[in-house]
C-alpha cells in the first residue's frame, strides 16, 4: 500500500492507495473515524452499477447503516437543485453530526457530495473514494468542494477536508481512453509545476499502458505534491495557486463550449500549452518549454490548442477565483518543474491573448 499523509493541523487525514481497497472501505473508515453510524454514499448513474454494491457491503459488514444516493452522471449534477435534493435525502435518512457522507465517483460526485457534507448540519465527516484518474490525482485531495452556477463553474462552494481518501487503481480499468486521458492532463500538470523529473518520467511512459504499469507510484507522486501545496496554503491564497496552471485559460474553453465538447482535462491541456506560450511572451518561460508540453499532451491524446473568442476569454477570466479587482494571477513556468503566479492587469492579459490568437 502507498500512503500519503495530509498534515493539516486539526484536519489531518491519510490517502491510501492499494489495488482492491474498495472492499476494505468499511474497515478503513472505522479506523479513520473511530466509530460506526450512518453512511450516506453518494454516487452517479455510471459508477453506481459498477461499485456501489461492493462499497455498501463493505460498510455494512463493518457495522455502518448505509443509504446509497445516485445522481445522474455528468457535470450538470453539480447544481443547486441536486445539492438541495441531497440535503433532504440526508435528513430523511436520519443523518446526524456524528455520521458521514461518502463520495463514490469522479470529480463531479466528489464536489457535490463534499459540498453537501460541508453544509448539512453545518458540517459532517466526509470520505472520498474517487473512481477516475482525474479525481484520484486532483479533486479528491485538498478539500475544495463546489457546485456550478449559471455564471460559471465551481462558483459556490467551500473548503471542507475529507477525513479519509481511498484510491483503488483497479477501478481505472473501466475508464474509456478519453476519460483516462482527461486525468492525464492533471498528472502532467504536476510535472510541469513541481517536478521536472516526474514530467520526463511520464514522457518516457508514453501511453496509458506505461502509466498503469507504475500507477501506484504515479498516484502517490501526484498526491504528495498536492498535499504539500495544501498543507502550506489550504485556502488557496499563495503556493496552492500554482495548481491552477492551465486552468485560467482552460476554464474559458470549457465555458465556450458549454462544458460539452471538451472534458476538463482536455481544456486544461490546451490551457497549459497556451499559458506556457504566454509565459515566453512575458519573459518568464524558456522558449523550449511550450514545445515540451505540447509534445507530451499530444502523446497522451490531449489537444494542445482549442479556439475560443475574446468574449469567451473575458467571461471566464472575469469570474476566475484568482482575480482581484482588475488584476489576475496567471500561473507561468520560470522553468519546467517550477511555477509562479504573476500578477497582471486583466486588460494586459486580454491584449496578450489577442496578439497570440
Amino acid at each position: 500500500m502507498e500512503r500519503v499523509f495530509v498534515n493539516l493541523p486539526g484536519k489531518e487525514y491519510e490517502i491510501l492507495i492499494e489495488r482492491g481497497i474498495l472492499d476494505q472501505a468499511g474497515k478503513r473508515m472505522r479506523t479513520a473515524l473511530l466509530r460506526r453510524g450512518r453512511a450516506a454514499v453518494v454516487t452517479d448513474s455510471n459508477v453506481g452499477p459498477l461499485y456501489a454494491d461492493r462499497v455498501e457491503k463493505s460498510l455494512t459488514d463493518a457495522g455502518f447503516t448505509v443509504k446509497v444516493l445516485t445522481v445522474p452522471a455528468g457535470e450538470t449534477s453539480k447544481s443547486a437543485k441536486l445539492l438541495s435534493w441531497l440535503w433532504e435525502e440526508f435528513m430523511a435518512f436520519g443523518l446526524t453530526r456524528t455520521d458521514c457522507v461518502v463520495a463514490l465517483g469522479g470529480g463531479v460526485v466528489g464536489d457535490l457530495a463534499g459540498f453537501a457534507a460541508a453544509s448539512i448540519l453545518r458540517g459532517v465527516d466526509f470520505v472520498q473514494i474517487p473512481t477516475t484518474l482525474l479525481a484520484q490525482v486532483d479533486s479528491s485531495v485538498g478539500g475544495k468542494v463546489a457546485i456550478d452556477l449559471e455564471a460559471g463553474k465551481n462558483l459556490a462552494g467551500a473548503f471542507w477536508q475529507p477525513r479519509l481518501v481511498l484510491m483503488d487503481p483497479d477501478v481505472l480499468d473501466t475508464l474509456s481512453d478519453r476519460i483516462f486521458s482527461d486525468g492525464m492532463a492533471e498528472v502532467i500538470k504536476y510535472g510541469c509545476i513541481y517536478q521536472a523529473d516526474f514530467f520526463h518520467a511520464l514522457d518516457a511512459m508514453g501511453n496509458r499502458a506505461g502509466v498503469m504499469a507504475q500507477i501506484e507510484s504515479v498516484l502517490r507522486t501526484c498526491c504528495a505534491i498536492k498535499a504539500e501545496c495544501v498543507v502550506e496554503d489550504e485556502l488557496d491564497k499563495g503556493l496552492r495557486m500554482i495548481l491552477n496552471f492551465g486552468h485560467t485559460l482552460g476554464h474559458a474553453y470549457e465555458k465556450a463550449y458549454h462544458y460539452e465538447t471538451y472534458t476538463h482535462g482536455q481544456a486544461v491541456a490546451a490551457g497549459m500549452c497556451r499559458a506556457a506560450e504566454l509565459g515566453v511572451k512575458l519573459g518568464y518561460t524558456p522558449a523550449e518549454v511550450p514545445g515540451q508540453i505540447t509534445q507530451i499532451v499530444r502523446k497522451f491524446g490531449l489537444p494542445d490548442r482549442i479556439t475560443c473568442t475574446m468574449e469567451d476569454y473575458q467571461a471566464a477570466i472575469g469570474l476566475d477565483k484568482k482575480g482581484q479587482g482588475d488584476s489576475i494571477r496567471l500561473i507561468v513556468l520560470p522553468e519546467l518543474g517550477k511555477a509562479q503566479a504573476v500578477k497582471l492587469e486583466k486588460s494586459a492579459l486580454f491584449d496578450l491573448i489577442e496578439v497570440e490568437a
